[in-house]
């Protein structure tokens, strides 16, 4: 016998042995196994991809309403400041015109204290020019300087 038919022989006893083990079968429910674990996991896969798709938009739509949130309360931030600087603003002219009042009021009565005082004075003044006069010790020419001097003073208390 040749070689090359011992071989063949014993290839043909060896594949023989492998169909009746049944392991061409087994090989490929093995492969079969491999192949439906391999779908499923890119089923998984596909699912976990969709979800994370998903929630990626979610999160945008998430993000683009707190975006437009934060930009409205930053618009109302700077309208009521806006408005607080103005109402300082009215209420600091008003506090102003206040003291200004009440300034004007108090010079107002200065005045007219003064006037009061002045009055005062000449109507002493006039009093003991007319005391003078009466008891007689006063000439015309004392009266008339007298009547000068008080008008002098009145005018430089008024000043």
């Amino acid at each position: 016998m040749s070689d090359k038919l011992a071989i063949l022989i014993g290839f043909s006893i060896f594949i023989g042995i492998l169909f009746y083990l049944k392991v061409p079968s087994k090989i490929a429910a093995m492969l079969d196994a491999r192949a439906n674990r391999i779908r499923a996991q890119l089923e998984e896969a596909r699912e976990a991809k969709e979800e994370a798709q998903t929630l990626l938009a979610s999160f945008e739509r998430k993000q683009a309403d707190v975006q437009r949130e934060a930009d409205e309360i930053v618009k109302r931030a700077k309208a009521e400041a806006t408005a607080a600087s103005e109402q300082a603003q009215i209420d600091l002219q008003d506090s102003i015109a206040r003291k200004l009042r009440a300034a004007e009021e108090r010079i107002a009565q200065a005045e007219a204290g003064a006037t009061r005082e002045v009055r005062n004075a000449a109507a002493m003044a006039a009093t003991a020019a007319a005391r003078e006069a009466i008891s007689g010790g006063l000439s015309p020419e004392s009266a008339g300087s007298m009547l000068d001097e008080g008008i002098a003073t009145i005018g430089s208390r008024l000043n």
